[in-house]
């Protein structure tokens, strides 16, 4: 159901609808309408009752705006979107769509935990948190923690280490928070988990690289002893256009590419050729690697940059 924006002498039911997706809690509908209407309208199969005390105001499936809601409502008062899901409503693309996270004060009760939820509902974790300040709540709709606070979290909670720099890799490289701001959020948190793993791939974001290929690069140089590029740094082209290289060690005037999945259509090929020729013409020389290569056999790629540095 695609709700319509109330007119301005709309009622406050109406605009409660459209603010939340048709989704309401049976207090909600109650106060503003009566019970005895909310009754009717299911035991008229016009409305479904979702879970305790939430209510869906028609009887399609729930689609995701609706789903948020729910999951925010059937937490309880003060419940926010975060991590993942919190990334996602603030733009962050390629996360994952479940499960949807929400966060409440530590000091509410647990029962938000012991909620049901339809077949058409994607599964919701709650998690509690002690330290929830009010520049960390984002007041907007639906409701969700800033974005600096939901990358954390969302790091903190991921399955995985590769999970956790993806999302914070994510979030920065699409330029929807400078590390800094996630700095800043981090920081309130010394004892987070994954604490010294947030701390290292910020610093190196802040450093310049603004990809997870870049940063895993960094990591190997550190892991196996080399010097540490520069990251991102810029020439202009024969046409004048500016151009960035992914790494570069100007001592040995060797360039470094790290190539992912998109680098195999055609055309982007025919790019990279034509960028790869242009440094090889000016005497710099040019190493290319595929992003995958870097986390399944870091000792070939070590091999050959040490062998380029040593190489005249």
């Amino acid at each position: 159901m695609l709700l319509r924006t109330p007119s301005d002498d709309g009622s406050e039911f109406e605009w409660l609808l459209y603010e939340q997706a048709g989704v309401v809690t049976t207090r909600q509908a109650i106060t503003l309408l009566g019970r005895a209407p909310v009754e009717r309208h299911l035991r008229h199969g016009r409305w479904r009752s979702l879970s305790h005390g939430i209510l869906l105001t028609d009887n399609g499936r729930l689609h995701r705006e609706q789903q948020l809601w729910v999951a925010i409502l059937a937490a309880g008062p003060g419940a926010l979107l975060a991590g993942i899901t919190a990334a996602t409503a603030w733009g962050v693309t390629g996360l994952p769509s479940e499960p949807i996270q929400v966060i409440i004060s530590a000091e509410r009760s647990r029962s938000a935990r012991l909620a049901r939820f339809p077949a058409d509902m994607a599964s919701v974790r709650v998690y509690r948190s002690a330290v929830l300040p009010p520049e960390h709540q984002h007041t907007g709709l639906p409701p969700r923690t800033s974005l600096g606070r939901s990358v954390i979290d969302a790091a903190a909670w991921a399955g995985t280490d590769r999970e956790a720099h993806v999302v914070i890799a994510a979030a920065c490289q699409q330029r929807r928070v400078l590390p800094s701001d996630i700095r800043r959020a981090l920081d309130l948190f010394p004892r987070i988990r994954r604490h010294r793993l947030m701390s290292d791939l910020l610093a190196d974001l802040a450093g310049g690289a603004s990809a997870l290929s870049e940063i895993d690069l960094v990591r190997l140089c550190r892991q196996y002893r080399l010097p540490l590029p520069v990251l991102q740094e810029h020439r202009t082209d024969s046409a004048g256009r500016r151009r960035y290289l992914d790494a570069y060690w100007p001592d040995f005037r060797l360039h470094v590419e790290v190539d992912g999945a998109h680098h195999m259509d055609a055309e982007q090929w025919t790019a990279d050729m034509l960028r790869q020729n242009a440094v090889w013409i000016k005497g710099d020389r040019i190493l290319r690697f595929p992003a995958s290569l870097l986390r399944s056999n870091p000792s070939a790629v070590a091999a050959q940059l040490k062998a380029a540095m040593t190489t005249p």
